[in-house]
């Protein structure tokens, strides 16, 4: 999956999650309003659309081609696992989560939930990780939260019901939305490859691009965002790998 954040915490990291958030306020927010979704029929003509509404898309895809269609099974193990990709590499992320694979066999809120701190820390869970981890699995067994009915809900309904969850922003859900139930019309606040790759893609001299001013850029790209994300994801790990097979990017 192409979208890590990478940066730590620091000053610069904390002025930039402001500056997410307040974009997110002023832009993100309204387009939480469908459920549209896209599957292995739609993807391609969705893309065409796009590149039909900008001719930065088009370039992308007679550069490198269409977008692999980057998908997860929906469920408790895909959200722990985009939980674990925030602000690390995915190579770390996924070094957890497959340790947890091997430990558990088939990860459940429930096994989550019997296993002792020193047992998630050798799955390489930071204490903040852990935490969300055993506060997902709660509120799942719990029944506070249902993923299974997310499936049928409205945009901004998961929207709302992923982030009662501590440890799930707007990030966290949107990716979920994306990868994992198929949400059409979803762009991720703050990832910062795609910033990076917009950057290049929408290039203009003397100034580079912000955040707040690509958010609102993607409203012109509904109700195809999500499919605009993949483009600039694909474009991102197309410029940095020049071949990548898609099998090793979920």
């Amino acid at each position: 999956m192409p979208y890590p954040f990478g940066h730590k915490h620091n000053a610069v990291a904390v002025c930039f999650a402001f500056l997410v958030c307040s974009a997110f306020l002023q832009y993100g927010l309204a387009q939480f309003c469908t459920m549209g979704r896209f599957d292995a029929e739609n993807f391609t003509a969705g893309c065409k659309a796009l590149c039909s509404k900008d001719p930065a898309f088009e370039a992308i895809v007679q550069q490198f081609g269409f977008p692999p269609l980057w998908q997860r099974p929906p469920g408790f193990a895909s959200l722990l696992h985009i939980i674990l990709e925030q602000q690390v590499s995915l190579q770390s992320a996924r070094a957890a989560f497959d340790q947890l694979q091997t430990l558990l066999g088939s990860i459940t809120p429930e096994a989550l939930l019997q296993l002792s701190p020193d047992q998630l820390k050798a799955c390489y869970f930071s204490r903040q990780k852990m935490g969300y981890a055993q506060g997902l699995a709660l509120a799942l067994v719990q029944g506070e939260l249902d993923l299974a009915a997310l499936e049928a809900a409205e945009d901004v309904e998961v929207l709302t019901r992923l982030t009662q969850v501590k440890g799930i922003g707007p990030w966290t859900a949107s990716i979920y939305m994306m990868m994992c139930l198929n949400r059409m019309d979803v762009f991720p606040p703050g990832d910062v490859a795609l910033l990076s790759s917009a950057r290049q893609v929408f290039s203009r001299p003397g100034t580079a691009l912000s955040y707040p001013e690509l958010l609102s850029m993607s409203q012109g790209w509904a109700p195809y965002r999500t499919l605009a994300a993949y483009l600039l994801w694909h474009a991102y790990l197309s410029k940095k790998q020049p071949v990548l097979p898609a099998a090793d990017l979920g």
